[in-house]
């Protein structure tokens, strides 16, 4: 079963989503500061981080920029901040999902199973590696190089280039991507998907190339 590392201060906040966790199979971490939770990031195999960002030592911004340097699992921000400029900003800058305190457990459970599918779903899969042109994929590590240099992306922007890759000029909505990564009923998410494929599109960013096409009406192409 999966390891999830519980980055929140809040004693009963933390007590209560381990609880819940354990109580649904998942093997647990606690950390109650930011630089507790990146030792113990950088000494467990971890599947996925609940990050509250409000941390005492290091905060979970500064968490999430160090550890997206070094990896592509997943991380689900839980915070008390709920405007609209903070969640993009933490999705833009690494983050898999926003889940706004107060929250329900059950939608937390959810989250959760939905970035673990989208973290494992290419372990079953017999091909080691994806390579298109200059961009390949290890789908074991989920290390993605363009020039066999390695690239940084989020679970989100890994999901997205992954569909692309496995589906070389395919035509897909806002509505497809949503539902393939996001796992759930597309509701007016073009401000999210254009985020997101507007950071996926600078770092992949080449002189001459330009892999993400906008198919005007219709939605985007990888060619």
């Amino acid at each position: 079963m999966a390891t999830i590392l519980i980055m929140e201060d809040d004693m009963a906040i933390h007590s209560l989503i381990k609880e819940a966790l354990e109580l649904n199979g998942f093997n647990t971490l606690s950390a109650y500061s930011g630089t507790e939770g990146k030792l113990l990031f950088e000494q467990a195999q971890i599947d996925l981080i609940l990050l509250d960002l409000m941390l005492p030592g290091m905060n979970g911004e500064e968490f999430l920029q160090q550890i997206r340097h070094k990896t592509n699992i997943p991380v689900i921000v839980i915070s008390a901040k709920n405007d609209q400029d903070t969640k993009l900003e933490l999705l833009t800058s690494g983050a898999d999902d926003y889940l706004t305190k107060p929250f329900d457990v059950k939608e937390l459970l959810a989250r959760i199973h939905i970035q673990l599918r989208h973290a494992i779903k290419t372990s079953d899969d017999n091909k080691k590696e994806i390579q298109y042109k200059n961009i390949s994929i290890d789908l074991d590590t989920r290390e993605v190089k363009l020039n066999d240099q390695i690239i940084h992306l989020t679970g989100r922007e890994y999901a997205i280039l992954l569909l692309f890759l496995e589906n070389p000029q395919k035509v897909f909505s806002r509505a497809n991507i949503y539902e393939s990564v996001w796992d759930e009923p597309y509701f007016d998410s073009d401000k999210t998907i254009n985020m997101h494929i507007s950071n996926l599109r600078n770092k992949l960013n080449l002189r001459d190339t330009n892999y993400i096409k906008t198919i005007w009406g219709i939605g985007f192409k990888f060619d």
